[in-house]
């Protein structure tokens, strides 16, 4: 039987005292959404389809027949403000009969550095699975200002991939 000893007070008050100090979550600010109830949307339709029959919110979603590695650009935003922010990339994916990965992915042009990317590769998709909500951030630090993001959808492998109701929010750090 183990006895553990009471923790002192200083120590518990220091604890709790940290805890408090913890800052709440600063609130999101949508800064892009598409319902992807349209084909018209997209960047790059190659490839794609508007299914009105298998959606996530009832009203159709963007079906990808893939036949080997393929991106779809679904938009390009130019946010206002994203610096020293975090912006997160949201989505629904549903996959049939896939032998490779799909997973949302975002391209960040910051001026004078380059193109970066994130992509929810923490939880891709492969097989047959029904609709499952993903998202990717990109932390953007004081002085990097993300002048244009690439939303992309990615299948890599061959079947079929379904993307419905994407957003990009922008939080502050």
């Amino acid at each position: 039987m183990s006895h553990r000893k009471p923790m002192p007070l200083l120590l518990l008050a220091v604890a709790l005292g940290s805890l408090a100090c913890q800052s709440a979550p600063k609130p999101e600010q949508t800064i892009y959404s598409n319902s992807l109830d349209s084909i018209d949307a997209i960047l790059s339709a190659n490839g794609t389809s508007l299914d009105a029959s298998t959606s996530h919110d009832g009203k159709g979603s963007i079906r990808i027949e893939s036949n080997g590695p393929v991106t779809i650009r679904l938009a390009e935003v130019e946010p206002e403000g994203a610096e020293n922010a975090v912006l997160i990339y949201r989505g629904h994916l549903r996959t049939e009969n896939l032998s490779g990965q799909a997973y949302l992915e975002m391209w960040c042009s910051i001026p004078g550095k380059g193109e970066f990317f994130s992509r929810a590769l923490h939880a891709p998709l492969s097989g047959t699975t029904d609709w499952v909500s993903q998202e990717t951030p990109f932390f953007l630090e004081k002085g990097q200002h993300a002048q244009t993001v690439k939303l992309n959808v990615v299948a890599a492998g061959t079947g079929t991939v379904w993307v419905d109701d994407v957003t990009l929010a922008m939080a502050s750090r």
